[in-house]
């Protein structure tokens, strides 16, 4: 079974990437699943590669390189058994280390592993603030890759490219690095493609050094989901509350937190559809992805969120999310009930089976 983990922190691109690199790997003949981890209780990027068709574990309410070894363990042995996969892509938490993951992996009980490169994805329109606010954190990830992928090249300028793998060089010369729009798929995706048939040059080393990813990221975390009261839904509307919803959220965290970087996403789940809403940064625009979503026919709507973001306090950020939702929601005449919500917890994570054939 091989295994592929590309990191990279919140935004930098991963789900794109490993869909595409999966799909690709699909149709060339290899059965593949994908393991998503999301450091929320509610899982978001989770349902939209389940959507694609591709079978699907999610490890949720935790870091797999820090709490959640043991349900790391138990989803491998899992997929073994029922699928018995060629590749294994792991999406681990943009807060992980993926070289702690690989290290945990090489000491488990699992035959016939293998590993491809460890690639870390960094987004290079925003590298330098990421770099500037959490320096420890996105060194450690830049240290642990052995490929590294400068994602975004169609909204990054050249300028931001250039000196993002400059840096990246400085920091980790013995990685490949690449440029290249995961979107697109443009030729250097395929490029990294490619060089995934190598194997890992990361080593397991007596005495490593193990380190709680999710303190050094400095990140304040809040997901949760709520049941909307409304059959009024449409794909217009929805596409406008979970953009508002995203607007009004950065627009309240960057009065705490001006330049702060992470993630803000949120999906209402309606009938048989998915809009999703993001922004990866304090300057971007909010990003719609809209989804059919098979053998579904949901009855009541449900809105699901993620905030993870640097530079303001958990208690801030939860009052601001909930405040936000609540708001926006009554003063379109919709009642809400909060159906499940979670700040950052080192405790109590939870396996969802998303896989279908």
């Amino acid at each position: 079974m091989r295994i592929i983990i590309v990191g990279g922190f919140l935004g930098s691109g991963k789900t794109t990437s490993l869909l595409n690199l999966g799909k690709h790997l699909i149709d060339n003949g290899q059965k593949v699943a994908i393991i998503v981890n999301e450091i929320g209780e509610i899982g978001i990027d989770g349902d939209t590669i389940t959507n694609s068709g591709i079978v699907t574990k999610e490890i949720t309410n935790g870091c797999i390189c820090c709490t959640l070894k043991i349900n790391m363990e138990y989803t491998l042995e899992n997929l073994n058994d029922e699928l018995n996969p060629d590749t294994v892509i792991i999406e681990p938490t943009g807060l992980a280390f993926p070289n702690q993951i690989k290290q945990d992996l090489e000491n488990m009980d699992i035959k016939n592993l293998s590993f491809a490169p460890i690639v870390t994805l960094v987004d290079g329109s925003r590298f330098k603030a990421e770099v500037d606010q959490i320096p420890k954190f996105i060194l450690t990830q830049i240290e642990e890759a052995d490929i590294l992928g400068i994602n975004k090249n169609d909204i990054a300028d050249a300028e931001n490219i250039e000196n993002t793998r400059k840096f990246l060089k400085d920091k980790n010369p013995e990685a490949k690095i690449l440029n290249f729009s995961a979107k697109h798929k443009d030729e250097n995706f395929q490029n990294l493609i490619n060089l995934l048939d190598e194997n890992s040059n990361k080593h397991s080393l007596d005495g490593f050094e193990y380190k709680n990813s999710i303190d050094m990221s400095q990140v304040s975390m809040f997901s949760g989901e709520f049941t909307v009261f409304s059959k009024q839904l449409t794909s217009e509307s929805s596409e406008r509350i979970v953009n508002e919803i995203v607007n009004d959220i950065r627009y309240r965290v960057l009065n705490t937190s001006p330049d702060f970087i992470g993630h803000i996403k949120t999906s209402m789940e309606f009938s048989n559809k998915r809009i999703k809403s993001s922004v990866t940064s304090s300057n971007e625009d909010p990003q719609v992805e809209k989804s059919i979503l098979e053998n579904e026919n949901i009855a009541l709507p449900r809105l699901k969120f993620l905030a993870a973001v640097t530079g303001i306090s958990e208690d801030e950020l939860t009052d601001i999310v909930k405040n936000t939702i609540s708001q926006n929601l009554e003063n379109k005449n919709m009642n809400v009930e909060e159906k499940d919500s979670h700040c950052h917890s080192q405790n109590d994570a939870n396996v969802i089976d998303s896989s279908y054939n």
